[in-house]
Order: C-alpha cells, then structure tokens, then sequence
C-alpha cells in the first residue's frame, strides 16, 4: 500500500550529498506514466518553503523535482506549472531496507544544512503490508530491531521527525497479520520508538490508520500496547484520502483516549476526499479523481495537530492496480491528475 523506489532513493540520497544533482544513470523509477520527460539536472527546479511556515525540508533531487526539471527542459510548460505544485512542497523520505542508514544521515545532514527538519518515513516490519502490493519488510524481528539501530546511527543528532510504521497497527487489529506475530510486533514497535525517541533533535509519530477504517476505541489499546507514552504522537490519514476535518476529528478522539497526545494528518492527497465508486476493498489503491489536499505546515490553528504533513509523496503509486505501476514508482500521469484536482 505504500512502498519505495530503493534504486530511486539511492540516487536521490547521492544527489543530495553532491550538491542536490542527480548524477548520471540515476532515474526517477518512472514507469506507466508514458510521456514523463527524461530526468534532468534538478539543482534549479525547487527551493526551500519559507520556514515559519513549515520548517521541513524539500528534497531538490526528489522524484517530483526530477520531473518537474524535465518538463521545463522539454517545454512542456502547462505540465511544469502542475507538477510544480507536488515539488515544491516537503514530503516524506520513505527509507529502504539495504540503505537506511546512508539515507538517513544523507536526508538529516542535508535537512540541517537547509536549517530545515527531515521527514523520515519508516516501514520495514516484519510482515509487511500482509503480502500486498508493499509487502515485504524485515526478515524477523532481530533483522528489524538491527535496521532500526541503523536508522537511529544515522540520523545522530541531526534534525528529524519519524513516521513510523504505516499499517503495523491497523493489521494487527484486522487480523491481515497472523496471530503468532501480534506479540513480537508490539515488541518492535515499542523499541523502535524508545531507540529514536532518545536521539536529541528527532520526534517520533506511530501510525494511527484513518477515520474510514475503524472507530478510535479499536486503536487506543494496541496503541498503548506499541508504547505511544514514549512517542511524540500518533500519525493519521498516512497515504489515505480522508478529508482533513474528518482525520482532526477522529484524531482528537484517539487522544482523548490515549492521555492527550498531539497528532499531525497527511493531507498528500485527500484534497477532494476518498473515492466512493468502485470495488470497496481497492477504493484506498490510486483511486482517480483525487486531488492534493492542504500544503504541509505547521500552522495547522488546533493545538492538539502538530503539521499537516504530506507522509505518502503524490504521483507515486499505490501499486498495480487501476494501470499503475508498482508501488511507489512514480506515475507522471496520476501526479498531474492529482495537481490538476487541486
């Protein structure tokens, strides 16, 4: 459901640490979008967002950036001007397992040079995404519990706001994961933010699903359970479609059940809300119609809601469904759609 381009992020994370180029041989991982222009050199596509308005980091090697870079290139005026709109904004740097570490000292170090903060995006469990389109994840639970020590060795002391595992909780509750896994995977998550909790500049959210799956009162317990007194908060709406007031609603109820944590909502892509046609079980899978929701920030005028947050970056897919490509490719045509609904 949520996924990663690792050979796109690896190129990105090189281009960030060469002064934001993308270097030869590098590719946006693009594939389903057809006529998505050629990746050029992104250094002048995008700048940093003013920082009293959201002090998180733009990625100038970014997939968006790179396609933003191209159209320009190609003259392709009318698709620059929409994709613009997805690349000038921070997103979420979802961490691959073979790179983590590299990534995030490359991201941090990078955010920190901007005098900015990184949005790191962790999902590596065991028994991820229950085989999906994003299945994968962590061998076992010593694999894991080793990447997150790295994930932790790499961000040090440099700037950082962790997402952390979307969907672990959600397929705990629904019974997509067995089980003889519910135990260890409470244990993981629990260490996981205890390890990152305890960096010096770094805030950690778990994951928290979204109003449209199951009422807060389901969530409150296993929330507990993966150790949420020690996190920041709790991440809602994470590469969901709920609208911005539905997810604040659902979310103060969550805290109020939970004593009281703060929250941020990804309003990536719920600009027009979730899809209501098609097949009920794929209405969260590159639905058409959607549009991108309010820019990342934290002026979100509700003190219980840290940021609103673009946690799932737009115009990268869900996975094969609907003419996608596989999860977290980028799809040229899906992200104009998504900038065009705005």
């Amino acid at each position: 459901m949520y996924g990663s381009d690792a050979r796109g992020w690896r190129c990105a994370v090189a281009g960030v640490l060469l002064a934001s180029a993308v270097l030869g041989g590098c590719s946006s991982g693009d594939s389903g979008g057809g006529d998505d222009p050629e990746p050029h050199d992104t250094r002048t596509a995008v700048g940093q967002r003013p920082k009293g308005d959201d002090p998180y980091w733009v990625n100038p090697s970014g997939k968006a950036a790179t396609a933003l870079a191209g159209y320009r290139a190609e003259g392709k005026d009318a698709e620059a001007r929409l994709v613009e709109r997805i690349a000038r904004e921070p997103v979420g740097q979802w961490l691959t397992p073979e790179g983590a570490q590299e990534e995030a000292r490359g991201f941090t170090e990078a955010a920190a040079h901007a005098d900015r903060t990184a949005l790191l995006v962790l999902y590596n469990i065991p028994h991820r995404d229950c085989g999906q389109y994003s299945g994968g994840g962590a061998a076992d639970g010593d694999a894991y519990r080793a990447w997150i020590d790295k994930v932790a060795t790499g961000i040090g002391d440099g700037p950082a706001t962790v997402v952390l595992e979307p969907d672990a909780l959600l397929h705990l509750v629904d019974g997509c994961t067995p089980d003889e896994f519910h135990e260890e995977r409470y244990d993981l998550l629990k260490g996981a933010i205890e390890k990152l909790a305890a960096l010096p500049h770094t805030t950690v959210y778990l994951d928290a699903g979204n109003p449209g799956w199951q009422r807060p009162e389901v969530l409150a317990e296993p929330l507990r359970r993966a150790g949420i007194d020690a996190a920041d908060g709790f991440a809602v709406n994470v590469s969901n479609f709920e609208t911005t007031e539905r997810s604040i609603a659902y979310g103060k109820d969550l805290s109020r059940l939970v004593g009281g944590k703060h929250f941020v909502v990804d309003t990536s892509r719920n600009g027009n809300g979730p899809a209501t046609q098609g097949d009920p079980g794929e209405r969260w899978c590159n639905p058409p119609g959607r549009a991108l929701g309010e820019p990342p920030t934290t002026r979100t005028d509700d003190p219980l809601v840290d940021a609103y947050l673009w946690v799932k970056r737009p115009g990268e897919s869900d996975g094969t469904c609907k003419g996608g490509p596989k999860a977290g490719e980028w799809w040229g045509a899906y992200a104009l759609g998504l900038a065009k609904g705005r």
